[in-house]
């Protein structure tokens, strides 16, 4: 939850030194979100290349558990397509690219950005956020009245860090592995299926 506060601070801090004019014009020295993006997802790729027990780890799952990414990316954009039928000012297609962050806010909002424009770019921040918010304060809820696998699916991409430790703590340890491998699936799928959907 901290976490998640220290987020939502920063962007509205961003905001307002946005609004006030208080910092440089960032656009002025090149595409700079798009770098920090590129130089986001190279510290991500050395935690996990760094990690060789984790792909070991993934072996020891039950195979019918593996399916639960696939579950969580079709649940989501199923939901997400219901949703836009009350949205008509907005395509079904930038309402999926919206989905498709799966809560991974850094990266999903900076391409959709790109591709859309700020205003689809901040609403699919501020979504992806919300998402993450529910699973954190939501978990031993999920758990109680869904199963164990509820706030597994309910994280999106962020259940291989961020909401890691409340899953742990809700749905119990033997489902680390399973929120790791989880995690690690849906967020390899945000890159592609947002620029697949921003593209439409």
């Amino acid at each position: 939850m901290k976490g998640s506060l220290i987020i939502v601070g920063f962007f509205v801090l961003g905001i307002v030194c946005g609004v006030m004019h208080w910092l440089p014009d960032l656009n002025a020295f090149g595409n700079v979100s798009v770098w920090t993006l590129y130089a986001l997802l190279f510290c991500v790729g050395i935690t996990v290349g760094n990690n060789t027990t984790l792909l070991k780890s993934f072996k020891s799952l039950d195979p019918r558990l593996m399916l639960l990414p696939l579950m969580t990316i079709m649940g989501t954009l199923c939901a997400t397509a219901i949703a836009s039928l009350g949205m008509p000012h907005r395509s079904l297609a930038d309402c999926l690219a919206v989905g498709s962050g799966f809560g991974y806010y850094s990266l999903s909002s900076i391409l959709i950005t790109q591709y859309q424009g700020p205003e689809l770019g901040t609403v699919a921040l501020l979504a992806n956020i919300v998402r993450e918010v529910i699973t954190l304060l939501g978990a031993p809820l999920l758990v109680r009245y869904f199963g164990p696998l509820s706030p597994i699916s309910c994280g999106g991409a962020t259940t291989m860090d961020t909401t890691l430790p409340i899953i742990t703590r809700s749905s119990g340890e033997d489902f680390v592995i399973l929120s790791l491998f989880h995690g690690f699936l849906v967020d390899f799928s945000v890159p592609f299926l947002v620029t697949f959907f921003c593209t439409l």
